[in-house]
């Protein structure tokens, strides 16, 4: 007897938008002038440009919706769009979270990314080459803030092994090193000189090459809003939310572990690892429930957010590591 398990991230499909609905709705609303809008929502005001904007400012935009891959569901249903997006952690812009109108002064185009370090060959490719070389999908991933609220969220945008193909690093790397952009005259918290600025993140090769990994351009169907990192920022979902670095402008493979923004901030309270876990509570909180954006009630949190199946067996023998902070 075939006895299907369903993994602990799986949406039932009742709470999923069907596939065919979705893009034929976007079809409908792009050819009536209102673009990719969902009704009630006040997304074009949350997103900062209307559809054709959009399309005007980013090249990529016949790309989107991208198809969805099944493999990467949901347990619940996904956090409305404009919840998310008026909602988010971006410091650059400031410490508040309602920094959404100040994002939007960030540009987007001209963008480049740089590859550096343990690389075959170092260079530097313009964004909208880079996502149209790259197998775009769309996957429906949870996020988990250290700050014990969460969200589920459509992302678009590649595998990061994908990237690392593309990169083609050496052999001999063993972190990979991602750093967002250096622009205070736009982002005025970049004036915060008690930050370690730029953002810096850093993931284990391993990490980095696992199917989870995800380098997010896109969302809810349409290129990647400015405050939630556009037009370049990792997802790692089984990790708490400050690991997925925003508007990535360089991509570094080295030998040794990077120094990232939290940890150098507070090494006590913000490690390297960052996984999710809920009986590791943070210094100041506890991280055994979460608050879902958009809800009325806490949920208890996942050990690896729920995706213990995909990322456990990375960690294998390293116990006496900090893992969890």
């Amino acid at each position: 007897m075939l006895i299907k398990r369903q993994r602990s991230f799986d949406l039932p499909e009742r709470l999923a938008t069907p596939e065919d609905l979705f893009i034929n709705r976007r079809t409908i609303l792009k050819a009536a002038g209102f673009g990719a809008l969902s009704a009630g929502a006040g997304l074009s005001t949350a997103f900062g440009l209307d559809r054709a904007q959009a399309e005007e400012t980013d090249p990529t935009a016949d790309l989107y919706p991208a198809r969805r891959n099944e493999a990467f569901t949901l347990d619940r249903p996904l956090t409305p769009e404009n919840v998310t997006s008026t909602y988010n952690n971006f410091y650059e812009f400031g410490s508040h979270k309602q920094i959404w109108k100040r994002a939007q002064n960030l540009p987007t185009r001209p963008w480049t990314v740089a590859f550096k370090g343990l690389v075959e060959k170092e260079r530097e490719v313009d964004i909208d080459t880079l996502i149209r070389a790259m197998p775009l999908e769309e996957r429906l991933y949870r996020h988990r803030c250290v700050e014990a609220w969460s969200m589920t969220i459509p992302w678009s945008g590649f595998p990061l092994k994908a990237l690392l193909d593309y990169a083609k690093p050496l052999g001999s790397a063993k972190y990979v090193k991602m750093q967002t952009f250096l622009n205070p005259k736009v982002a005025s918290g970049q004036k915060q000189s008690w930050y370690p600025w730029p953002y810096v993140e850093g993931l284990t090769i391993e990490e980095a090459a696992n199917d989870l990994a995800f380098m997010v351009t896109g969302a809810y169907g349409k290129p990647l809003a400015k405050q939630f990192g556009a037009p370049l920022r990792l997802a790692t979902p089984w990790k708490y939310g400050f690991k997925s670095v925003k508007s990535i402008v360089q991509i570094e493979f080295t030998e040794t572990r990077p120094a990232t923004f939290w940890e150098t901030v507070n090494a006590g309270e913000y490690g390297f690892w960052a996984n999710v876990n809920p009986e590791v509570s943070h210094p100041r909180w506890s991280q055994a429930t979460e608050k879902p954006l958009g809800g009325s009630e806490r949920v208890p949190t996942l050990l690896y957010n729920g995706y213990g199946e995909q990322v456990a067996s990375l960690y294998a023998g390293m116990e006496g590591e900090k893992l969890f902070i």
